[in-house]
């Protein structure tokens, strides 16, 4: 995809969009349930789309609801479900809705003080926090966010008591029940919102402070504030930002908030490579802003509208690759946590650097390699089996110092804090750290392509098939891998991995915008890597030319 020339400039006026126009349309349009592209679709993380084009409306959020209190009352979970939401325009109307049905359905649902925003990662971490010990009155929890999706797009997610994202059954199931709730307008019972707060029957909680206050046990505070380097943080307009200053000020950090600002058309944003505006905190068009301030700061960071997401930025190297980041964090924290379970492996994804791979060789462990979304992390950070989980595009998390489970979401907030952790005991910069890796373990040229793709086309691309690479050869290299499943856990992959000694490419639809997505890397230089993505390409050109 070309870089649009506006990328990584200031959004312009006549790009803002209508806010009152969109929250109308959320309660005054209905989705025709003919019509797929209106129905209730779980992807990778939850529900999203735009009240605009109808698939993202007050029915909608009324039956995901329901069907999400059917969820719970059918398995037995009735303890408390703790309740976020980022500040996207759609949020705060999808907040009241969910409260209105929770209340009606007897749940007991907690939200932020001031009807404040909840980071995805404090969502997992409340559920986990209150679950730790028990086995019946469990928690819960749903986050309204779309993510880094541009400002006119709303999304929602369920959390069960595991505290990650649900799996691919719970989804399926309140899906199949959600949409046959939006043939039946009406059916939801709802209780005023008005009423449920003046009853209690929907209660504020505090987020913050419980989950400011157990940092220090997966995070080394105590060497951060010891080491008195400057810390910028850009939260982007998102959730995480009134959990900056608190950190601050309990941990004593000289931690400077470089922009406060919350606006639902997020206009103070940097346009993104495809000239929109989208909360990427791992591109470095949408990060234009932070990165010109790279030289005033030891460390900065970013994180996305629900801080599940990082964005690293360094004095010496502006913004981290994520791949990069991953790599450098893997190789700290493996040689920085003795109390982390000498076999637990290291989760990542099928589309992440193979990189990853020869670190975590070379510190005797292995790697679990799972398909694309978090969710597939969940059971082993729970377990301990994997201490680490983390994806290409900067999501990830940890175990605690003492090898207990943190969360089992990303938590964008803590792979921030691993950064200036990093930066504080190793006095280096950790752009430098992965020059370093690579000197060692070689130096991957690593690149995402996209391009639009509609729902027939994305259907085609999910189910890629080994036989459909006719080839022995990639490249120039002998094929030593045509993966559709996971090798960590068998699970389909939606689309298809070619490996070579030295390379490999994935094709898959994406699970949360309407495009497909090829991954390419090569360890053999730049020539080799355009040879891997000319490949990749004619065979998706091939698969879509049916459509």
């Amino acid at each position: 995809m070309a870089v649009h020339p506006l990328a990584g400039a200031s959004v312009p006026e006549s790009m803002r969009i209508n806010v009152p126009r969109l929250i109308s349309d959320y309660y005054t349009l209905a989705p025709d349930p003919s019509q797929a592209d209106q129905l209730v679709a779980f992807g990778t993380s939850g529900h999203r789309g735009c009240a605009f084009k109808a698939s993202f409306n007050e029915p909608h959020i009324l039956a995901i609801t329901q069907a999400v209190c059917e969820y719970r009352a059918s398995k037995g979970i009735d303890g408390p479900l703790f309740v976020g939401m980022d500040p996207h325009a759609l949020s705060e109307p999808a907040l009241r809705t969910v409260l209105e049905v929770l209340a009606a359905a007897g749940a007991d649902c907690r939200f932020q003080q001031g009807f404040g925003y909840t980071p995805t990662p404090v969502i997992s971490h409340a559920i986990l926090t209150y679950n730790r010990g028990r086995v019946s009155g469990l928690a819960d929890g749903l986050v309204i966010t779309p993510s880094h999706n541009p400002p006119e797009d709303g999304g929602i997610k369920y959390n069960p008591p595991h505290g990650g994202p649900a799996g691919t059954d719970v989804t399926g199931w309140i899906e199949k029940r959600a949409n046959a709730l939006l043939e039946t307008p009406g059916a939801v019972p709802r209780i005023p919102l008005a009423r449920a707060l003046r009853q209690g029957l929907c209660r504020e909680h505090d987020f913050i402070r419980p989950y400011v206050l157990d940092l220090e046990n997966a995070i080394d505070m105590q060497a951060i504030r010891n080491s008195g380097i400057s810390i910028g943080v850009d939260p982007l307009g998102g959730a995480g930002l009134p959990f900056w200053e608190p950190i601050a000020e309990h941990y004593g950090l000289d931690i400077t908030v470089v922009s406060t600002v919350v606006d639902p058309a997020f206009m103070f944003m940097s346009l993104d490579k495809d000239g929109k505006i989208r909360m990427d905190c791992s591109s470095a068009h949408a990060m234009a802003k932070l990165i010109a301030m790279k030289d005033s700061f030891s460390i900065a960071f970013a994180n996305d509208p629900d801080a599940d997401r990082h964005g690293i930025v360094t004095a010496g190297h502006g913004l981290m690759n994520p791949n990069h980041y991953i790599s450098v964090a893997i190789d700290y924290l493996l040689a920085h946590r003795p109390g982390w379970p000498v076999a637990a492996q290291v989760g990542k994804t099928l589309v992440t650097s193979s990189m990853v791979d020869r670190v975590v060789a070379a510190h005797g462990r292995g790697v679990r390699e799972v398909p694309v979304g978090f969710k597939w992390f969940v059971d082993d950070l729970l377990a301990g089996t994997c201490c680490f989980g983390g994806e290409e595009s900067a999501g990830a998390s940890f175990l605690r110092r003492n090898g207990e489970v943190w969360t089992t979401d990303k938590d964008g907030i803590l792979l921030n804090l691993l950064a200036a952790e990093i930066t504080a005991v190793t006095g280096k910069d950790p752009g430098d750290i992965y020059k370093e890796l690579e000197s060692r373990h070689g130096s991957p040229i690593y690149e995402r392509l996209q391009a639009p793709a509609g729902m027939a086309q994305k259907k085609l691309l999910s189910s890629l098939s080994p036989e459909q690479v006719t080839s022995s050869e990639l490249a120039g290299e002998p094929i030593l891998a045509k993966i559709t499943h996971a090798p960590g856990n068998g699970a389909a992959i939606g689309g298809l991995k070619v490996v070579t000694k030295n390379g490999w490419f994935a094709a898959r639809p994406s699970g949360t915008e309407d495009m497909y997505k090829i991954y390419v890397e090569s360890f053999l230089g730049r020539d080799h890597l355009e040879r891997i993505k000319t490949e990749a390409q004619d065979m998706v050109d091939g698969v879509l030319t049916g459509v």
